[in-house]
């Protein structure tokens, strides 16, 4: 656990959560192989731990990746208390019980009242220079949930496409049968190299057609927006950190600036250390109350990086996030509530036990308290 604070307070808060299921699939199917099918007993584990999660940290909005047993998760939140549930999408299915292509879902303690499946626009591809035959990976999905005090809220959920090497026949060296095996260990790393190209490609252009999917969207109902989900690559890549921009060289006066400050997506991490270092910087104005005020100058809370979400090897990385439109920063004149705490899992990463964590995941889950402004 990192980052939180006490939220014992009058002012009503709102959970949000991202979790990463990793490989959720009912037995007696297989993931992506054969092998890959969880016994009775296993199975039993993993849902025990996902419920031991929602009864501890009691998140209000879920959002979910790596979905493959959607109905037996819908079954599991209800269970927990979650009575409204979406998904837009069902994964792929080989031989009748191999499943690949997972799918992402949302569950929540308040109304759901439409979901949607983010559809690509075609005419975009042109001007990304990206061929008409561009989807995504898998489909993102936009739930409008009813919060309370706040009202209705965009939430989308998206999982993008993995840095996995796309394989594909057109990066393989044609009419060679006769080569030596230097040049054949030569094509299979050269082929793996283009592989990992074209999968940052896909994960780049499904980022610039959700974007474009959130603003249309947001133009028509001016709604707020959550984004949440495994971005699977980190927001300061060139690849992503344009999920953040607003289009700042055409700010040109006061409704311009109102506008981008209304539709920018901003970490929720970000907005939590401004948070709090404004809120400890008024405790030491009113009773001197914080130990060291050279961490009190709000340029300094962006110095702390998010706590990692992920680690490969012994290399950690944050790839799950919670993005925020405008109405979650409290620097914004409109804004609806702050982000007061941010809570991340981890303990099954850093510190875990087999009997415990053995078939739970292998990423942290991210969740976030609103406190709504009054």
């Amino acid at each position: 656990m990192h980052n939180s604070v006490d939220t014992n307070d009058t002012q009503p808060t709102i959970k949000i959560a991202t979790f990463n299921l990793c490989n959720y699939l009912a037995p007696p199917d297989a993931f992506y192989d054969f092998e890959n099918i969880y016994t009775q007993e296993q199975w039993d584990k993993k849902q025990a731990w996902i419920l031991a999660y929602l009864s501890e940290h009691q998140p209000d909005v879920i959002g979910f990746q790596e979905v493959f047993s959607a109905e037996s998760l819908k079954a599991l939140t209800q269970s927990a208390g979650y009575p409204y549930f979406g998904v837009v999408d069902s994964p792929n299915v080989e031989g009748d019980y191999i499943y690949d292509s997972p799918v992402v879902a949302i569950a929540s303690r308040f109304p759901i009242t439409e979901v949607h499946a983010v559809i690509e626009d075609t005419q975009l591809n042109a001007p990304l220079r990206l061929n008409n035959s561009f989807e995504f990976s898998r489909k993102p999905l936009r739930a409008t949930i009813q919060l309370p005090q706040i009202g209705p809220c965009d939430c989308y959920v998206v999982h993008f496409k993995s840095k996995r090497a796309i394989a594909d026949e057109g990066f393989s060296q044609k009419n060679t049968p006769d080569v030596s095996d230097y040049q054949k260990t030569v094509e299979v790393l050269r082929s793996e190299v283009l592989g990992q190209w074209a999968s940052t490609q896909q994960r780049s252009a499904e980022a610039a057609h959700l974007i474009n999917a959130i603003w249309s969207r947001k133009s028509e109902s001016g709604y707020p927006v959550m984004l949440m989900g495994d971005f699977n690559d980190e927001l300061e890549t060139s690849v992503l950190h344009h999920l953040l921009s607003y289009g700042a060289r055409q700010i040109k006066d006061d409704l311009s600036r109102s506008i981008s400050q209304c539709y920018r997506l901003q970490h929720s991490w970000q907005l939590f250390q401004s948070s709090l270092c404004h809120r400890e910087n008024i405790d030491y104005q009113q009773n001197g109350s914080v130990d060291n005020i050279a961490d009190l100058v709000l340029p300094a809370a962006t110095k702390r990086p998010a706590p990692y979400t992920f680690y490969y090897g012994a290399k950690g990385m944050v790839l799950d996030y919670i993005l925020l439109s405008g109405e979650f920063d409290p620097s914004f004149n409109e804004s609806m509530a702050e982000v007061y705490d941010y809570h991340l899992y981890d303990r099954h990463l850093i510190n875990s036990s087999y009997d415990i964590d053995s078939h739970s995941t292998d990423h942290a889950i991210v969740m976030i308290t609103l406190r709504v402004r009054q």
